[in-house]
């Protein structure tokens, strides 16, 4: 650490992971387990990186090896309450605590396993501490390689840490596992609302289309004068695209594909491609898109990649994975928009679609036979307002969930880095110095005797 001893709270000293590492410890490395050494319907669970979370462990991994295995690599059994460091991303070096789980558990080789062996050290304290931005960074600062990083463990066990008096450490992992459950349980919820949103947002679209949102402040709306009209019958023009054998400028006409649309929206720039003017007006004259024209691709999945051609740009074309639907004087642009975004005529055509492996196909004259129910003009407006109305609270509320997600997750670092610096929890005079408790540790592994040759030796 690059801290001054001064700038330590009373009581606290300055240790190295090796100096907390008291008689009857262990810091080493995980196992070298290669898939060779690995069986599906062996009795100890092999933790993998992914299992290691920050600050919590995540529980993901399934892989075994068998007790003949285990023995043989003299493998490291866990225990709970160890200390995990992941040391290699994302993020790097971050920590979490050994479960209990109900088979012997060892891990592999890229996870190391801090043991102190000393009561005077506490694992929960330890491993928030070891997850704190300035730990963190100090752990960025020495790793190692190109193209993805990694810390040795030689490094892991020269890290200086500010270690306070045993009690204060207690008091510090209970007050922060009380508060980070809180801050866990505020992510949970938050993390929830984006799926509420979503529901939200094909509520209201369902209800638009089916006339209960206009209905909820018109009573004299009667839905029975809406028609049930084919796409073809109601709409000026229902056309697919195709791609041209040649005819693929530099610049020119804009040729959209599906990947062209993006969240709701025509993003162009994204892998443009153009076609030269007279393919445009000839070959591909048919599917000449212009402003206000919907499309939907019919080439999955995913099916229901839905936008408006906006205004304020000249002629597009398109391939044979979009369809265009073009607005008459009877049914508009957004109401068009509403209908296939509340989704009845693909979820209908899915049962008949057909296509190669993995690929789903809605043909042109399915398209055309969508069923679009049609209000008088005049309510498809006062819909589509209401819809936009309530989507813009919807957006709203989504701003101010992802201003309260960053704030949440700045939280945790706050309380961890109050801790670090000896802020969170009061400090008792009283309290037997660290500088005691290290003094005590080095004289346990002073007179612990020394260990056989022949363990293996842990790598890094």
């Amino acid at each position: 650490m690059r801290w001054a001893v001064s700038e330590l709270p009373q009581g606290w000293a300055f240790a190295s992971l090796n100096e907390l590492q008291a008689q009857g410890g262990i810091f080493a490395d995980g196992d070298w387990i290669e898939s060779k050494d690995q069986d599906p319907n062996g009795r100890n669970r092999l933790l993998q990186l992914a299992d290691i979370g920050d600050g919590r462990f995540i529980d993901k991994s399934s892989r075994y090896v068998n007790d003949e295995t285990f023995d043989r690599l003299n493998c490291t059994a866990l225990e709970e309450g160890d200390i995990l460091l992941a040391r290699m991303p994302d993020p790097l070096g971050r920590a979490c605590l050994m479960p209990r789980l109900p088979q012997r558990c060892l891990t592999v080789v890229d996870v190391a396993v801090f043991r102190s062996g000393s009561r005077d050290i506490s694992h929960s304290w330890l491993m928030h501490t070891l997850n704190a931005s300035p730990i963190r960074e100090e752990i960025s600062r020495n790793a190692s390689g190109t193209t993805r990083k990694r810390i040795a463990r030689g490094k892991l066990a020269e890290l200086k840490v500010p270690v306070p008096p045993a009690a204060e450490q207690k008091r510090i992992a209970q007050k922060l596992d009380a508060l980070l459950a809180q801050v866990d349980t505020l992510k949970a919820r938050i993390d929830a609302i984006p799926a509420l949103l979503k529901r939200f947002r094909q509520s209201v679209i369902n209800h638009g289309v089916s006339g209960s949102l206009a209905l909820d402040q018109h009573a004299s709306f009667d839905t029975t004068t809406w028609r049930n009209m084919r796409a073809e019958d109601v709409c000026t023009k229902v056309q697919s695209g195709g791609t041209p054998k040649e005819g693929f400028t530099t610049e020119g006409i804009p040729f959209l594909k599906v990947y062209n649309i993006v969240d709701g929206i025509i993003e162009f720039e994204y892998r443009p491609q153009y076609i030269a003017a007279d393919i445009h007006q000839g070959s591909c004259r048919k599917s000449i898109t212009i402003p206000g024209d919907v499309l939907m691709n019919i080439v999955g999945p995913p099916l229901g990649k839905i936008a408006v051609v906006p205004q304020g740009v000249d002629e597009w074309n398109i391939n044979q994975a979009i369809t265009l639907f073009r607005p008459s004087e009877s049914i508009s642009s957004a109401w068009i928009h509403l209908v296939l975004l509340e989704g009845t005529n693909i979820r209908r055509v899915s049962q008949e679609t057909k296509g190669s492996a993995g690929q789903v196909n809605i043909s042109l004259s399915q398209c055309r036979d969508f069923v679009f129910p049609v209000p008088p003009t005049q309510i498809q407006d006062e819909i589509v307002r209401r819809v936009e109305q309530l989507f813009a609270y919807a957006d709203q509320l989504e701003a101010k969930v992802a201003a309260a997600k960053q704030r949440i997750d700045a939280l945790t670092q706050s309380l961890l880095a109050k801790a670090f610096r000896g802020e969170l929890v009061p400090q008792d005079p009283t309290d037997e110095p660290a500088s005691a408790l290290l003094e005590r540790i080095r004289a346990q592994r002073a007179a612990a005797p020394k260990p056989k040759r022949g363990r293996k030796a842990a790598t890094s």
